[in-house]
């Protein structure tokens, strides 16, 4: 069989998230921040069994990362991976994980698990050890990266030149401003530790994409300071302005909340 990668974004937003990727020895879920009936109708909706995945992999405690962790994790058994700090909270809402579950996956390691090799990386947010992954099999990469304040430079060299991202673009600074919340969450969600906005995406892209980058996935949009449509325009506005080709060379794709994308085969 060909070594390839195969993906869907399940679910992305602040009321959940969650991603299914496939090679050709297995399959991990990346995240269960919706319950776990709505991710088992996910994986009804791409065809794929839950029963068959090879593990959970976490990036960080928040509730709309984890909700259905330990509901998914007694029902059928999955080794769940996270790195010690982030077990230590998981622990703290839900500590009826089994211990022959739970597995160490510490930032900035490697470990060989369903057919990749797949590194930790740490980034910026207000969790206690956040930490996203780059998936590589063969001569193929893909990265997750949402939930972080900024792209350091230690960030970009990590995830630069994969074949397709799921990239943070939480939100429009405008619209943030403007909105009811109060204004410790907006400095928050505008921090160092909060979320990366539409045109700051659009720069950090600049910096990792390669010949080898087809698409991107526009991911974990605030329902209330953001939309798809602007999202894309505006990323692709600060890509078009670097000369990336938006049409031609690197597809900007949405995601939602509720409906899982099309599985994509890098």
């Amino acid at each position: 069989m060909n070594r390839l990668i195969r993906m869907s974004v399940l679910a992305s937003g602040s009321t959940g998230n969650a991603t299914y990727v496939e090679s050709d020895k297995g399959s991990l879920l990346v995240d269960a921040g919706l319950t776990g009936k709505k991710i088992e109708g996910l994986f009804d909706q791409i065809d794929k069994d839950i029963k068959d995945v090879n593990g959970v992999l976490v990036t960080h405690e928040h509730s709309d990362h984890i909700k259905g962790l330990g509901v998914i994790a007694r029902k059928y058994g999955l080794p769940i991976y996270a790195n010690e700090k982030t077990w230590s909270e998981i622990e703290k809402k839900d500590s009826r994980i089994p211990m022959d579950q739970k597995f160490i996956f510490n930032p900035y390691e490697t470990k060989s698990i369903a057919g990749f090799d797949i590194e930790s990386f740490n980034v910026s947010h207000d969790a206690v050890d956040p930490q996203f992954y780059v998936f590589h099999n063969n001569y193929k990469k893909f990265t997750i990266l949402t939930d972080t304040g900024y792209v350091s430079d230690r960030m970009k060299g990590i995830i630069r030149g994969s074949d397709a991202y799921i990239f943070e673009s939480n939100h429009d600074v405008d619209l943030l401003r403007m909105c009811r919340y109060p204004w410790k969450t907006k400095q928050r969600i505008l921090s160092d530790v909060g979320h990366v906005s539409n045109e700051d995406a659009g720069l950090a892209m600049s910096d990792v994409i390669t010949r080898n980058t087809k698409r991107i996935y526009l991911s974990h949009l605030s329902q209330d300071n953001n939309m798809k449509d602007l999202a894309r325009m505006s990323v692709g506005q600060v890509l078009n302005e670097k000369d990336i080709d938006t049409e031609k060379e690197v597809l900007l794709c949405d995601t939602d909340k509720a409906q899982p994308t099309p599985i994509y085969t890098l």
